[in-house]
């Protein structure tokens, strides 16, 4: 792993050398180019094993981002002096790169140049034998491996000019990371409790007098049939037409309340399946297959007892709101719904061949459920080219990371 670390510091200073004229151009657009060239030297340390943290979110453009960065004080104290540095360090890295290997490969060909009469000179060394050119070879080898150990030398220098520029804003921006941190935990598990405090309460009460009243109505419808009846034996004269409105009106309440009691239980479920709670995530999703309009194709793997209550319901909704989304929009009739659990992580993916064009624009399902998503550590990615079909894939950590 060492080697590998040391051969990606080598490549990416010779890369680094090679861009020298990229990065002398960009100081003249400073500071509009320092955030690009910073965020890149972040991720150049990431490669090399370095643990620093990245600005620029995934999910923003670079143009936005830059902008915004323009509107920062730390752009002068962090971005343009890594920016100045990293220059600085490029014109080293090009004329060691340069005149090592350079010279390197000459003294290692000796032999070759001096086969076809040629004299390679490096420096103030100049064969002027066939036994010189046999001693220049583990010379070059030499001078190459001093070479790469230079680079490396560079490549870590450049690591600590980037850790001191950022050292002094980084106990500020690490507390309010912890504190963001601690405070997205504490709303999200608040979050899952009114839910399912709500859902229980609608569940226990709410939904249970519903229940009464439609017991009750159909009681009542079941008297005033009876009532009716009696009535028009007893007394033929009575008007007909009031007898029958009596009755209507019974049947007619017991049909409102009936559908009030469905669509209560209907909002019960979206706002906490049942089922989610005492079966677990795939067997909820099977329930949701089960009452979704279209007809999906579910392939389910793993166990689900691992996953904790606040990522099983992200991926649940991630689930039904992919789903709802097909069945308004795609056109199609068909959903394919793969859901993997694993021991740390658990991974789904909702697609259909529908028309495509889906976006995560802001304000709309999809970003708040990429929200949900990174609320417990995962996050959420939508492929919709026009016509050729949707794709909503997300994943998240068993357990959350707060």
């Amino acid at each position: 792993m060492a080697h590998i670390r040391m051969a990606r510091r080598v490549l990416t200073e010779c890369v680094a050398a090679i861009s020298f004229p990229i990065l002398l151009i960009s100081l003249l657009a400073a500071p509009v180019s320092a955030p690009v060239v910073a965020e890149t030297d972040r991720s150049r340390a990431r490669w090399c094993g370095v643990e620093t943290m990245p600005l620029k979110p995934s999910d923003t453009s670079w143009f936005p981002w830059v902008a915004l960065r323009l509107r920062s004080r730390s752009l002068w104290r962090t971005d343009l002096p890594v920016h100045v540095t990293g220059t600085l360090l490029s014109v080293l890295s090009l004329l060691v790169a340069f005149f090592g290997f350079i010279g390197a490969a000459v003294l290692v060909f000796s032999p070759v140049f001096w086969l076809f009469g040629v004299a390679a000179q490096v420096g103030p060394f100049t064969p002027a034998s066939v036994g010189e050119t046999v001693l220049a070879v583990p010379a070059g080898i030499v001078l190459g491996a001093v070479t790469m150990a230079v680079l490396t030398g560079t490549s870590f220098l450049r690591d600590f000019f980037l850790r001191s520029f950022s050292r002094s804003r980084d106990p500020d921006l690490l507390a309010k990371l912890e504190e963001l941190r601690t405070s997205r935990a504490s709303l999200t598990a608040a979050f899952e409790f009114e839910r399912q405090r709500i859902e229980r309460d609608l569940h226990d009460g709410a939904q249970q007098e519903l229940v009464a009243v439609v017991m009750r109505l159909g009681m009542l419808e079941a008297a005033a049939t009876a009532t009716v009846t009696a009535t028009a034996k007893a007394a033929p004269t009575t008007p007909a037409a009031d007898q029958e409105r009596i009755v209507r009106l019974a049947r007619e309440a017991q049909a409102h309340a009936e559908r009030a009691l469905e669509r209560l239980r209907d909002t019960v479920r979206d706002i906490h399946p049942r089922e989610l709670s005492d079966l677990g995530l795939v067997a909820a999703v099977r329930e949701l297959v089960a009452r979704s309009p279209l007809r999906v194709e579910l392939t389910s793997t793993g166990d689900d007892s691992p996953l904790s209550s606040p990522t099983a319901t992200a991926v649940y909704f991630t689930v039904s709101e992919a789903l709802t989304n097909i069945s308004k929009h795609a056109d199609v009739g068909i959903a394919r719904v793969d859901l993997r659990c694993g021991t740390t992580d658990v991974h789904v993916r909702v697609s259909d061949d529908g028309v495509g064009g889906a976006r995560i624009d802001s304000g709309s399902g999809l970003a708040g459920l990429r929200e949900r998503m990174r609320s417990v550590g995962g996050n959420l990615e939508v492929l919709s080219p026009p016509g050729g079909g949707t794709q909503v894939v997300a994943s998240a950590p068993s357990q959350p990371p707060w």
